[in-house]
């Protein structure tokens, strides 16, 4: 795989890991809260992402990212699937994405695929995917830090703390 999947891939694995350490810390109704009718919940946000996975990497290569199977508006309702089902869909999402970043190739990142009709290079389209779920991740990481409020388990580097995080990042051999 080349250099610039790789790097793909660890940033999508990267925003995967935030999203997921911020679920695991909500209950079912945090999951579904919204803070009024038109804003979206982190499950809305996750039934979007995995609606929107399935649908740009789904024969990624060959067809275009938007399907006709995909029903965009119905992932902004408000979601009636259970804690387990939705987390079965996100998974689904992300398999999904993760499964064809195992089929590319350094030579497919200047192969031209269609989102909508409009040309991408494989290397665009990836970059389209990697900055929307990071700016929905994001979204997320807010809603549950929110909620959680001094409950919330940071993810980076709390508060206050970056002295310390530094130095024992410093004292450790370099690695790539």
């Amino acid at each position: 795989m080349s250099e610039q999947i790789d790097a793909f891939r660890k940033q999508f694995i990267y925003y995967k890991h935030l999203a997921d350490g911020t679920i695991e810390q909500l209950s079912e109704a945090e999951l579904q809260w919204r803070s009024d009718e038109t804003s979206n919940s982190i499950a809305i946000i996750m039934n979007h992402i995995a609606g929107n996975q399935l649908s740009r990497f789904t024969d990624f290569l060959t067809s275009d990212g938007e399907k006709d199977w995909r029903n965009r508006d119905a992932e902004f309702e408000a979601v009636s699937l259970s804690i387990k089902d939705l987390l079965v869909h996100w998974e689904s999402g992300w398999k999904c994405l993760f499964d064809t970043l195992d089929l590319l190739q350094g030579i497919d990142l200047q192969r031209i695929v269609y989102i909508r009709g409009e040309a991408h290079t494989v290397f665009e389209a990836l970059l389209r995917q990697l900055a929307h779920y990071a700016s929905h991740v994001g979204q997320i990481m807010l809603i549950g830090k929110m909620l959680r409020k001094n409950e919330w388990k940071s993810l980076s580097i709390p508060k206050g703390e970056s002295a310390t995080h530094n130095e024992t990042k410093f004292n450790k051999p370099k690695t790539h």
